[in-house]
């Protein structure tokens, strides 16, 4: 006895064929059930396609939202660290003016 999916059998519908119940079948027959289940692994393989580049993407999208906070961050700290280093190159410039501008002392060693 011939089984068929329903999809198999809504295929055939749509080709306008009937099968009969039983087997053998025809060359032909067998021609057009080979051709329906081709369609139908076809169109679960396109399926399974779509869902592989969609979930695909979507992780490029969230590895793409991650690097981009990421760099927010990084951003952020460059800016913190340049804000300090203007700071103390500053401080460095005042305490060089400070030791250049006072006389020069002189000291005395002893060597024992």
């Amino acid at each position: 006895q011939l089984r068929l999916t329903e999809e198999e059998k809504r295929l055939l519908a749509q080709e306008g064929v009937t099968l009969p119940g039983d087997l053998p079948l025809t060359q032909a027959e067998e021609r057009l059930l080979k051709k329906v289940r081709r369609k139908i692994r076809n169109k679960q393989s396109a399926q399974d396609s779509r869902r592989r580049k969609k979930e695909y993407l979507d992780g490029l999208e969230s590895r793409a939202a991650a690097c981009s906070a990421l760099n927010q961050e990084l951003r952020k700290k460059v800016q913190e660290l340049e804000k300090s280093n203007g700071s103390l190159l500053r401080q460095l410039q005042a305490l060089i003016k400070e030791t250049s501008t006072k006389p020069a002392q002189t000291g005395t060693c002893v060597l024992v």
